[in-house]
């Protein structure tokens, strides 16, 4: 044991990779974490990827996802006694990081010297605040992490002192150590698929996206993203402002590991934050996917509202069925507070030409940012319904650390509450923490579930489901199965009384 307290090992660790257990359902890596009211449920895919190098370099590794199996720490625990960890490797997020510190605690407790590390954007942008909070948690990984583990692994190996590992966070002497920081990765068509990862640890079928058909299999060809949205978590605290890409070659040979390898798959999701900021590398994916015949599985994607048509009718040609798109607010104003960098007439056009290419949307709305008033609510839900995407959702703004919207809000007092666990509502819902002057966060939360009532259960837009479900019996199907779980949220009464 070296002065900082920290575990070092002679011979190759076994690794237990841990999506830790906290609401059942609870999608820690979507881009506001909480249970959804559509039933989806996010892969844990960056913790895959992490999985998939430290195979690659020859350690072993068990891979557990509690949420998704609805298990609790003591049959996490139980499932690892055999295996025995020397490190675990367990993913975070803001809400669910009280949860997290403690679920560290009970594996310390169960494993002796074992050796724990968080990684994910909340840690990486309150690494103090982490490791101050209890002394369970050996260090954090702040950013991408994938190197950053390989790298903390073979110093520990080697009895390395941590300290020469970029991207960590520790404590020494009870002061918290950062290390280096670390650079983006370049070369992206070294990692292993993540694919291949689902196929050897995870059961594919608990995965669902209310938008997609199921089962999913969810992938990305880049990592970064040049936009400048305030609110985004994952570019500000894990991926950068760059747009990283994979080569075309890559992300088509991966197309054709899962056509190969999950032959029950009906849909593959690109997770990026946005493909199609390369319109020309959009144009050639889809080519070569029509080339090698493998646009018969559908795919969607992240897309801004700015896709010309003659790319869009590409991409459809290639198999692209939907895209997810963050409209956000029906007011430019608030679009350009946000840094959006969309106008709403670009945005009208851009749904018009989709509609016309034959691909689906997924409208994205969030409310409470910067001026939203009781005005902007109202043109917000007019905007939707106008756009009449296939499916919507509506968020209250949930700000979290290390964006300039957390910084924002708390410089100005609007944070109604420091106390992460609120980020979500006690059944792990989203809930809201910022109140502004014209608007509380009770009343952001009851519009978005009105909203969602007034969205869906439209006359209209139920005849539409109605058709689309008799003439797409694919499409029926997952109309029914995110339905079954959505009305439950429809009919209930708000959370918080008028």
């Amino acid at each position: 044991m070296f002065s900082s307290g920290i575990m070092y090992f002679s011979r190759p660790m076994r690794i237990l990779a841990l999506n830790p257990p906290f609401h059942n359902r609870f999608s820690r890596e979507m881009r506001s974490p909480a249970v959804t009211k559509s039933g989806t449920l996010y892969y844990p895919m960056w913790l895959a990827y992490a999985v998939g190098a430290l195979e690659k370099a020859g350690h072993s590794v068990l891979f557990i996802d509690a949420p998704a199996l609805c298990i609790d720490s003591v049959a996490v625990i139980e499932k690892a006694r055999h295996f025995r960890p020397e490190l675990v490797l367990m993913d975070t997020s803001t809400p669910s990081i009280y949860n997290d510190i403690h679920v560290a605690g009970e594996l310390k407790a169960a494993f002796q010297d074992l050796f724990t590390i968080l990684v994910g954007p909340h840690v990486s942008a309150e690494p103090e605040d982490t490791l101050n909070h209890s002394n369970f948690v050996d260090a954090v990984a702040i950013g991408e992490y994938d190197d950053t583990v390989l790298e903390l692994v073979s110093a520990l190996e080697k009895r390395v002192d941590i300290s020469t590992v970029q991207g960590l966070a520790y404590k020494k002497d009870g002061a918290v150590v950062r290390t280096g920081v670390r650079q983006y990765m370049s070369d992206l068509d070294s990692i292993p698929f993540v694919s291949s990862v689902y196929k050897k640890h995870l059961d594919h079928t608990h995965y669902f996206y209310g938008h997609s058909l199921h089962p999913i299999i969810v992938t990305v060809t880049g990592r970064g993203c040049p936009f400048l949205c305030t609110y985004c978590v994952y570019p500000q605290t894990m991926h950068g402002r760059k747009y990283r890409f994979r080569s075309v070659e890559n992300v088509v040979a991966e197309f054709e590991y899962i056509h190969k390898n999950f032959p029950d798959a009906r849909e593959i999701m690109i997770e990026d934050d946005t493909l199609t900021v390369n319109r020309e590398r959009c144009r050639e994916l889809s080519r070569q996917l029509i080339e090698r015949k493998l646009n018969t599985i559908p795919w969607s994607a992240n897309s801004r509202a700015d896709v010309d048509y003659e790319t869009m009718a590409l991409m459809r040609k290639a198999g692209c069925r939907l895209f997810c798109v963050g409209f956000e607010s029906g007011d430019q104003a608030i679009l350009d507070n946000i840094k959006k960098g969309t106008k709403l007439d670009k945005i009208r056009q851009f749904a018009k030409d989709a509609r016309r290419a034959g691909i689906m949307i997924h409208g994205c709305f969030m409310v409470g940012n910067r001026g939203e008033t009781r005005e902007t609510l109202k043109k917000t839900l007019d905007f939707a319904i106008e756009l009449n995407p296939d499916t919507a959702q509506f968020f209250p703004i949930m700000v979290y650390p290390g964006t300039d919207d957390y910084e924002w809000v708390r410089e100005r007092g609007f944070l109604v509450s420091q106390d992460f666990s609120k980020w979500v509502t006690d059944k792990g819902l989203h809930n809201s923490v910022v109140s502004n002057p014209d608007l509380t966060f009770q009343e952001l939360v009851n519009f978005c579930d009105e909203s969602r009532k007034k969205f869906y259960l439209r006359p209209a837009y139920m005849w539409l489901k109605l058709k689309q479900s008799i003439f797409n019996p694919a499409e029926g199907l997952r109309n029914l199965k995110a339905f079954k779980v959505l009305v439950k949220h429809l009919l209930r009464a708000p959370i918080y009384k008028q």
